[in-house]
């Protein structure tokens, strides 16, 4: 069995067995389609060479976790906690280029806050510094390109080339990270992956938060209430199945609107940066796959 396949059973047989959230049937039409996705050019460092392109997207989203913490990061004005860390990565490429291997091998927590500029002492930088590390010691001697390259055309086969090779992309049963990885490789016009489309959604907390608003997703009152509340939702049961029946209610709904599931994930994500879902809190949890 293929990594999305794996993803699609797991994500099935959580939702059937759901006891906190639940899908509401009868709204999967709700979504509207969007536009044809695209990546941010100015908050994306898209421009460079294709080489370089490909060294920031890989970094970027081996650092493309921490929801649970954004909260208490320092925001750029006007973005999010992903596009606050996502350009000031691109800033540093537009300066500097490229970390090169030994850099990422070596690099710490007071490197990773002066690029994103944050307080060295949170949290999250020496973890974002310890993914970046293990990224370094994954290439090897080759570049991010040679790695996507070496897949053969399947942005499923990279997806599991990243989740066998990096703790950080190992995230079992969803595969977040993996398999963003190639949809934005795509995205970026970098990559032309034959079964691209085979990909799911990219189980984060926002997603499953745009659904809930839409009543797609209705979750037991008290964890409802919870997330409301601002508590911080721990890892387990509760969390698995917010993620898992998102998944799953985005096959359903891919399915009636004949689209790609990760193209659904980027509509639904890009939904999710209005005023009507940013005013009412998503469920956070600290984990070091979204």
């Amino acid at each position: 069995m293929g990594l999305c396949e794996e993803v699609r059973e797991h994500c099935a047989e959580v939702a059937a067995s759901a006891r906190s959230v639940a899908i509401d049937m009868s709204k999967l039409g709700v979504i509207p389609p969007a536009p044809a996705p695209a990546l941010d050019r100015e908050r994306h460092y898209l421009e460079g060479s294709r080489e370089d392109v490909a060294e920031y997207l890989l970094a970027l989203d081996t650092i493309n976790f921490g929801s649970g913490w954004f909260p208490t990061l320092r925001k750029r004005p006007g973005c999010s906690g992903y596009y606050t860390v996502a350009w000031a990565l691109a800033d540093k490429f537009r300066a500097g280029g490229p970390w090169s291997i030994e850099e990422l091998r070596a690099i710490d927590a007071a490197e990773v806050a002066r690029v994103l500029e944050q307080d060295p002492s949170h949290e999250l930088m020496e973890l974002y510094a310890a993914a970046l590390r293990d990224l370094g010691r994954f290439l090897g001697d080759r570049s991010a390109l040679e790695v996507v390259e070496n897949a053969g055309g399947s942005a499923e086969r990279l997806a599991e080339t990243l989740a066998g090779g990096m703790p950080f992309y190992d995230d079992r049963g969803f595969y977040k990270r993996a398999q963003i990885v190639p949809s934005d490789f795509q995205l970026a016009g970098l990559c032309d992956f034959e079964d691209v489309d085979r990909l799911t959604i990219f189980a984060d907390n926002l997603v499953p938060h745009v659904l809930r608003m839409d009543r797609v997703l209705v979750y037991d009152p008290d964890l409802e209430a919870r997330i409301d509340h601002g508590e911080l939702l721990p890892k387990g049961r509760e969390e698995t199945e917010i993620r898992a029946c998102a998944v799953h209610a985005c096959e359903l709904i891919a399915r009636e609107l004949r689209v790609a599931p990760r193209i659904l994930d980027i509509w639904l994500w890009n939904r999710g940066q209005g005023e009507r879902y940013k005013a009412v809190p998503r469920h956070r949890t600290r984990t070091l796959y979204y």
